[in-house]
């Protein structure tokens, strides 16, 4: 059963460009994984320092192979996260 991400990132206005630059990348290497269905990045409308990320990956193993990635850790884990000033997170099972 396929396994959906739903994210949402907040961070101040400064480090907007940052954050969105390594969200971008993250895209670019997540899309290459073997189990990932989706990774879409969103900037939500008029709300400066907010993203949306959609994702999703054949099964709940792809996604954890997700999270064990080196750009995982190098660009959410380290460089992301820290400058973040909320995180809220959905897992979903397709339907």
């Amino acid at each position: 059963m396929a396994y959906a991400v739903i994210a949402h990132y907040f961070c101040e206005p400064a480090d907007e460009a940052t954050v969105r630059a390594a969200l971008l990348k993250v895209r670019e290497h997540t899309r290459a994984e073997p189990a990932n269905l989706a990774y879409e990045v969103h900037a939500e409308a008029d709300v400066p320092g907010s993203f949306v990320l959609y994702e999703q990956y054949a099964d709940r193993a792809g996604f954890d192979a997700h999270k064990a990635a080196e750009h995982f850790d190098e660009l959410i884990v380290q460089t992301i996260w820290p400058l973040l000033t909320d995180r809220r997170v959905t897992f979903a099972e397709v339907l």
